[in-house]
């Protein structure tokens, strides 16, 4: 078995609505594809140095276009 972000894998949608505005945020994706080129490919212990995620989590971000907050949310990685 292996251990997926169902958001990343189109498994599943999360929808957030921003705290400040109310307005529903958009999921600008996981937290690796913002560091380089090659972070996507690498080891998931090295990506999860982001927002102190547990090996079993991946971060996304999620942005407000209305007021311009964004968030950091931790989701749950499923067995496939």
């Amino acid at each position: 078995m292996e251990l997926v972000c169902p958001i990343c894998n189109g498994m599943a949608i999360y929808l957030l609505r921003c705290p400040h505005c109310g307005k529903q945020m958009e999921n600008r994706g996981a937290m690796v594809e913002f560091l380089d080129d090659y972070s996507p490919y690498l080891d998931m212990d090295m990506t999860q140095l982001v927002d102190g995620a547990a090996n079993d989590q991946c971060v996304h971000l999620f942005y407000c276009e209305n007021c311009r907050y964004d968030k950091r949310v931790k989701i749950q990685r499923v067995n496939i």
